[in-house]
């Protein structure tokens, strides 16, 4: 069976990724640790890995409740806990009363430093304190300390904390089912964010609707299991589960919505 009919063509690359690890560590008995893995991702390994007896799966993004997450493959004998993983946390204070820094601000920062998107995980920011974390990958968490010293015009000095000084995600995820004629995605958009057909795929032409973090400029382009969508103005959503299709042929879904 063609593993790749599975999924989208612009997954392969990924998908070779997991088949190469996999047989890494069927091969030779060693780990293999990823780098941080958005949701989609994460669905993409766990199918391609399934209920391998030989082999387990675990992901782990730095502290509980985290969006994206790190994959370690190993060998059904070694014992794998949280503290397995490349993982450091560092934070920095800023001052409230004289800067406003959102999200966008340090993820700007961060890739600003010519470092992969990847070797991040969740980023919180605790404006009531004036308080910035970013999960990294741990080969990359001294340069940051070292070289991100500035956001928004504000000093800041990053270091490395332990987990239970970490600021825990409170993302609030609202989940909902609905029945949809179809998974393109201006169809999808409408009933996500209560929009009008033709409003939804303005917002696809004007270039303001993501699908894991890439624009997508098609409105029948599909939405599969573990897509983040996220729409300029409107927040995110994630396609959680496809339950089933009805007699009249139409698709029976549970999606979340991230409330602010």
């Amino acid at each position: 069976m063609d593993i790749y009919q599975h999924f989208r063509k612009d997954e392969q690359p990924f998908i070779d990724q997991v088949l190469s690890w996999r047989e890494q560590v069927e091969r030779q008995y060693i780990l293999k640790y990823s780098d941080f893995l958005d949701p989609r991702e994460q669905y993409i390994y766990q199918s391609i890995i399934g209920q391998d007896e030989e082999i387990n799966l675990h992901f782990f993004g730095g502290i509980e409740g985290t969006e994206r997450k790190q994959a370690l493959l190993a060998p059904y004998y070694e014992t794998v806990s949280n503290e397995s993983f490349p993982i450091d946390i560092l934070t920095a204070s800023y001052p409230v009363k004289f800067v406003n820094i959102e999200h966008r601000d340090v993820l700007g920062a961060f890739l600003s430093l010519g470092i992969m998107r990847k070797k991040l995980g969740d980023l919180a920011i605790d404006s009531n304190n004036g308080r910035i974390q970013i999960i990294t990958s741990a080969d990359i968490s001294e340069y940051v300390a070292t070289h991100l010293t500035s956001i928004k015009k504000a000093s800041i000095q990053f270091k490395k904390i332990p987990i239970s000084q970490a600021i825990l995600i409170k993302d609030d995820w609202k989940t909902f089912e609905t029945t949809v004629s179809s998974l393109r995605l201006d169809v999808i958009l409408k009933h996500f964010y209560h929009l009008s057909r033709t409003q939804a795929t303005e917002l696809i032409k004007k270039d303001l609707v993501k699908v894991n973090f890439k624009i997508v400029e098609d409105p029948s382009f599909l939405v599969e299991l573990g897509d983040i969508i996220s729409c300029r103005g409107k927040g995110r959503s994630r396609l959680n589960q496809i339950i089933g299709q009805t007699k009249k042929q139409k698709w029976r879904i549970n999606y979340a919505r991230l409330s602010h």
